[in-house]
């Protein structure tokens, strides 16, 4: 299970004051207390924090740099601040270019542009690709799937490897009206997603999200992640600091037989 390190990230109050001041010891220690936590990823999201959002993802990741050899997941929708990132990406580390959508309004071949970026960029750089398009997110399983499809197809037809692709259904936070199905849908898009093609393409999802505005968020993460990983989700955004969540993922890949039992099987998966 790859975990994707949500914390650097500008709509969190500590980083934003962060980028605003050029604190790099509070973005370097996010980095370094994430990876001893677990990260698979470092999760750079720029947000709202500054105006000059390709400069500054560009010192988010020169300063994680400086400290941390850790795969980095550039995050915006942006090309243009995902291309800005990739300039000063040390992309023999790895890397995943997050987030793009089959399609947009205003944009009918962005998808084909980050698969560009990443192809250019080296074969450790993946990219992670949203159940979206110019009609926005769709609402039930069938239509995730049938975009996931056209993904795949596209990234195939650029011969772009499939395992450097990471699909992302798109949870939707469960406390908004009409909300609570989605997770079974979500579920259910899964189990036909990882079909599509042989190498599966992963499958990733911003699992915050999916609490957002409840007053039980931890419980909520962790439960649907256990579910999700067993419809084999291998990868998500998420919140390593949360160490229940990380002995889940570690409990729920030795139930599932992808890790061996022995009692100290916690402290073997955090090595």
């Amino acid at each position: 299970m790859l975990i994707i390190a949500e914390r650097i990230n500008g709509m969190f109050t500590d980083v934003k004051r962060a980028i605003m001041d050029k604190d790099k010891k509070v973005i370097q220690d996010l980095a370094k207390k994430q990876t001893d936590a677990g990260a698979s990823y470092l999760d750079v999201n720029v947000g709202t924090a500054a105006a000059d959002q390709e400069g500054t993802i560009q010192w988010l990741v020169e300063s994680i740099q400086e400290t941390c050899s850790t795969p980095l997941c550039l995050d915006s929708q942006k090309p243009d601040v995902i291309a800005a990132g990739l300039k000063v990406l040390n992309a023999g580390n790895g890397g995943l270019l997050n987030s793009t959508p089959l399609n947009k309004k205003n944009d009918d071949e962005i998808l084909d542009r980050f698969i560009e970026m990443a192809t250019q960029a080296g074969p450790k750089v993946g990219v992670i690709a949203l159940t979206m398009d110019k009609n926005g997110v769709p609402q039930d399983t069938d239509n995730r799937v049938a975009i996931a499809a056209e993904i795949v197809s596209k990234a195939m037809e650029k011969g772009f490897d499939t395992q450097r692709l990471f699909i992302d259904p798109i949870v939707l936070p469960v406390k908004v009206p009409n909300a609570q199905v989605q997770p079974t849908n979500i579920l259910n898009a899964m189990d036909q997603i990882k079909y599509l093609c042989d190498p599966a393409p992963h499958m990733t999802v911003g699992l915050s999200n999916l609490s957002q505005g409840t007053n039980q968020r931890s419980l909520i993460n962790r439960v649907f992640l256990a579910m999700a990983m067993s419809h084999g989700l291998d990868s998500a955004i998420a919140d390593t600091f949360d160490e229940d969540l990380m002995n889940i993922v570690a409990t729920s890949e030795m139930l599932m037989n992808k890790q061996i039992y022995s009692d100290s099987f916690l402290k073997v998966y955090a090595s």
